[in-house]
Parts: structure tokens; C-alpha cells; sequence
């Protein structure tokens, strides 16, 4: 907490730091977003109250600059985390098991933040490189932060890795399901509108070739959310994933991994991470700012 009791977001040059404002992180989003919603009232909540299906690029913009606003916000963090709980206060309905559900029930709410730790910590090995022990904690911690963000209490949430992978075992074992919402996000056919975003001669060419397009950004969509998910998450779910598949992944990820941190800063991340990273570093006057590979910060 902040010395006003305001929760603050990780710290800068962290490992969440480092991970969610690499564009990298945009091909991790889809199997955490999948995996949220296959908690039936997560999925139910999403199914009857978002504009997904009507305004997906608009919904996709609207979350990515809320997540980077919980890591790289400063202020703005807890603000926006008070504006999200407004927004889900209304959202309440019956899951496909019958239960009523409420979007602030803690045990769905935290669920919701729940997913982004054990996507973080399985893609990185993919598209970065493996966490130590000492990131994975350090991971942890600040992903607790987030959650204090988001207006999540403490005791809602495992405070610890040791508490969180049983926590997370058996929500797998006893909630998580091949909802609704979840069968469209993987689904290679589910019709998506061009992008309505941007100068309007990109537009009206997309508009143009989309029926071309889609199609192979679908079958990508799907391959990269199923194939970055954890396996025993994607194993609860029933989704399937081939050898094939999998050695397919991983020499795309061996690409991405050669390629992405070979791009200057403005192109290697998000423009919320780049601005934070620019004034961090012009705040500690240039001193003991040393990127390393993965994009984490050394001191010194």
C-alpha cells in the first residue's frame, strides 16, 4: 500500500514489469482470457453481458489498455481497478450449472486474476526463456499486487506459490469447463468483423481482403491460445493439442524468441510500457539502466 493506503502496481523493472509490456505478451493474452472464461460463471458473465462477439477489436482495446494500466499506470493503476469493479456491478446471472452468480463474487473475481500467473509462467518458457525459481516468486508476488489493484483482498487470494498451485489444481479438477465463450475462442470458423480501428484507407482495405484473411488469422488465434495455455489446464478444459502442433509451436517460439529482442525499444513494446520505461529511466538519470536479454532491468 501506498502511504495515501492506495494499492501500488509491481515495481518498475520487475518481471511482470518486463513481461506485460513486451509485445510478446500480446500472444500470451488469448489463453489467459480463454482460461478465464471457462469457469462457468466467468464464461456465463462474459456471455451475456460482453460485446465481444459485436465489438471484439474494441473490447481487445479497451482490455489491453486496462492491463497495462494496472502494471505501468503509476496512479492511474487504482483508479482504473475501482473502474473495472464499477463496471462488473451489474453483471449477475445463472451459470450453466444453475448457480446464481455475481461478476464480484470474490471466488469469480479472483479467478479472473487468477489465470494471468500460471499463463505468464508456462509462455515465458516459450517465448522468452524459463523463469528461475527466484522470478517465478518475484512473478507471484507482484501478481498479487495486480490483484490488490483490482480491489481483490488478501485472503481471497493464495499468498503464496506453495498455496496458490493447490488453490489452482483444484479449480481445475472442480470448475473449470469447455464453456460456451470457451468454444468460440478457439473455434477456427466463429465470424469476427474486420478491424474498425485506425486510418480509414487500412480500414477499407481490410474490409476488402477480409474474407481472405480471416480464415488463417482464425486457425493462428486458435493455435497459439490452445498451444500456450498450461497443459494441465488445457487438459481440463478438453482441449486437444497434437505432438505435431507442439513441435510446430515450438519453432515458431524459437523464431519469436531470436527475433523480438533484436527490435528497438519503440517496436519491442506496447506504448503504455515504453512511456514507463522512458520515464523510469530518465527519473534514475540514466544510472544502472542495463536491459537484459528478456527484457528485465538490472541495477548497478
Amino acid at each position: 500500500m501506498s502511504s495515501a493506503g492506495e494499492p501500488v502496481p509491481p515495481p518498475p523493472g520487475g518481471v511482470l514489469w518486463s513481461l506485460s509490456g513486451d509485445v510478446r505478451g500480446l500472444l500470451m493474452l488469448p489463453a489467459a482470457l480463454t482460461l478465464q472464461v471457462a469457469h462457468p460463471a466467468v464464461g456465463a458473465g462474459v456471455d451475456e453481458h460482453s460485446v465481444f462477439r459485436t465489438d471484439p477489436w474494441g473490447r481487445g482495446e479497451r482490455s489491453l489498455r486496462s492491463l497495462q494500466l494496472w502494471v505501468y499506470g503509476g496512479q492511474e493503476a487504482a483508479e482504473e481497478g475501482r473502474r473495472l469493479r464499477k463496471l462488473h456491478r451489474t453483471i449477475q446471472g445463472t451459470d450453466t450449472r444453475g448457480r446464481r452468480y455475481h461478476a464480484l463474487t470474490p471466488a469469480n473475481y479472483a479467478w479472473v486474476h487468477a489465470t494471468g500467473f500460471p499463463v505468464y509462467q508456462h509462455a515465458a518458457r516459450y517465448l522468452v526463456r524459463p523463469l528461475t525459481e527466484a522470478q517465478e516468486r518475484a512473478l507471484y508476488r507482484e501478481w498479487l499486487q495486480v490483484g490488490r489493484i483490482l480491489g481483490i483482498h488478501d485472503r481471497d487470494m493464495p499468498q503464496s506459490i506453495e498455496e496458490f498451485w493447490p488453490y489452482y489444481r483444484k479449480m481445475l479438477a472442480d470448475e473449470i469447463e469447455a464453456t460456451t465463450v470457451v468454444r468460440e475462442l478457439v473455434a477456427v470458423d466463429s465470424p469476427v468483423p474486420p478491424p474498425d480501428r485506425g486510418p480509414w484507407a487500412v480500414r477499407l482495405l481490410l474490409a476488402a481482403v477480409w474474407p481472405v484473411l480471416l480464415p488463417p488469422l482464425a486457425r493462428f488465434r486458435s493455435f497459439i491460445t490452445v498451444g500456450l495455455m498450461p497443459p494441465d489446464a488445457r487438459e481440463a478444459i478438453g482441449l486437444d493439442w497434437t505432438p505435431a502442433q507442439e513441435r510446430h509451436l515450438r519453432r515458431l517460439c524459437a523464431v519469436v524468441r531470436l527475433v523480438v529482442p533484436l527490435l528497438p525499444e519503440r517496436l519491442r513494446y506496447l506504448p503504455r510500457a515504453r512511456t514507463a520505461r522512458a520515464a523510469w529511466h530518465a527519473e534514475r538519470g540514466g544510472r544502472g539502466f542495463r536491459p537484459r536479454r528478456d527484457g528485465s532491468v538490472r541495477s548497478g
